[in-house]
């Protein structure tokens, strides 16, 4: 396994790739679940510091988010030796408060999702972890506090629905988040976080508001929608390039230990080819 790429961006709509990033290899990872989205790209900002960034609806958006082999994705980043997972997700807001291009670190998500590969688990093993704090509140709150100073508007505390698409949601669907007390909506946040916790990686989402959902009395035009869409890629290129290389590596996270005891099945029952396929993940506890 390859070491030394500590923390990995999972770039959204409109982010294929990291201006100002040296690149030292392109990498096409096979997986046990399938092949990754695209490449993994491997470089660095200042020279020492590895980065690995993936495209996750593959270069010139060819993914839909129903289509996403999560599984492929951070079982990939996961063998390059990742230990902190960043995602980067265009949303629509669901607050009056969260303006269009506003920042969102979100801490709880909400799953609206229907047919995702939502675990590694499964065929012959069966594991349960614990998921009550989605993401990860130590490097959430690392960039919280580096957004805010690099001066942009930027909300955290707030839940991210996570809907199936590629539809956008009714306006009744739209209010009854609402009156859950919401924040975003979006359509990619799982199951990746469900996979990162269980292959005990930190996970964290930086989400940008594009629009409000359809809840809202303001007519969205087109028009509006892409001129958010290009000012939020603008805005998270800077925050990458800013604050990637300072990423916290805490190896005392609750993160990094999640799968610990999770697995219920008699290890001396598990078949051969599923103990192969997870050795990676769950190696040290089969």
């Amino acid at each position: 396994m390859s070491q030394g790429v500590g923390t990995a961006v999972i770039g959204g709509s409109g982010i294929y790739h990291i201006e100002g990033l040296t690149i030292l290899e392109e990498r096409r990872i096979r997986t046990p679940f399938g092949d990754p989205s695209d490449k993994v790209i491997i470089g660095t900002f200042d020279g020492n510091t590895k980065l690995a960034f993936l495209p996750r609806h593959g270069k010139g958006h060819r993914i839909m988010p129903s289509e996403i082999n999560s599984r492929a994705n951070i079982w990939a980043l996961k063998s390059l030796g990742v230990r902190t997972v960043i995602s980067l997700s265009a949303v629509g807001s669901l607050k009056e408060e969260i303006k269009p291009q506003d920042i969102v670190i979100p801490r709880q998500i909400i799953d609206r999702t229907r047919n995702r590969p939502s675990t590694f688990f499964g065929e012959g093993v069966v594991g349960h972890i614990q998921f009550g704090s989605p993401v990860c509140g130590s490097t959430s709150n690392f960039l919280f506090e580096e957004i805010k100073k690099l001066g942009y508007r930027v909300h955290a505390d707030e839940t991210y629905v996570c809907m199936e698409g590629p539809a956008f949601s009714t306006r009744a669907e739209s209010n009854l988040y609402r009156s859950w007390k919401a924040g975003i909506i979006g359509m990619t946040a799982l199951p990746e976080a469900k996979l990162c916790r269980e292959a005990e990686m930190c996970y964290s989402i930086i989400a940008f508001s594009t629009d409000y959902d359809c809840w809202h009395e303001e007519e969205v035009s087109v028009e509006m929608v892409i001129a958010n869409f290009n000012a939020n890629i603008g805005k998270a290129k800077n925050i990458i390039k800013d604050i990637l290389t300072r990423v916290p590596d805490d190896g005392k996270c609750r993160c990094r230990t999640a799968a610990a005891g999770a697995i219920m099945t008699d290890k001396t029952l598990i078949p051969r080819k599923t103990r192969d396929k997870l050795r990676l993940l769950f190696g040290k506890y089969m």
